[in-house]
């Protein structure tokens, strides 16, 4: 199942949410500075890609240099994201058929407002117990 939902959201809103990211993370790396926001643009368009059956999980070994630049990315680009992303799920769903599609954009807010610091993972990796350190 977790394939046939993600082909459908590839083709109805994964393809341009992707593109959408990766422009915006070579805009990133483009200015040197902020090459990490770039590298979260690129890890978060792989992520709008194929959803279904992945999750977001806080990286043991982030500290205080994430935390900084989740809050510069939360001030100029994730909430946003964020919004939109909500405001997407508010209407795909107002359909049945769009509802699994509206959880998978829900899915998608977490890593759009805070990126850094956080990796994508299976969900069956996601429940394995991690070594911290």
């Amino acid at each position: 199942m977790r394939i046939v939902l993600n082909v459908i959201w590839l083709l109805l809103c994964g393809i341009w949410l992707a593109l959408g990211y990766l422009a915006a993370g070579i805009v990133c790396c483009i200015l040197i500075v902020t090459i990490p926001f770039g590298l979260a643009a690129f890890r978060i368009a792989d992520f709008a890609l194929w959803p279904f059956g992945r999750e977001l999980v806080k990286r043991p070994d982030a500290g205080a240099p994430s935390t900084i630049g989740n809050v510069i990315w939360i001030l100029f680009a994730g909430w946003w994201l964020a919004l939109a992303h909500l405001t997407t799920a508010v209407a795909l769903a107002l359909t049945i058929i769009g509802i699994p599609l509206a959880v998978a954009n829900l899915k998608l807010i977490p890593v759009s407002l805070v990126p850094l610091g956080r990796v994508i993972v299976d969900k069956a990796d996601a429940t394995l117990p991690r070594a911290v350190g």
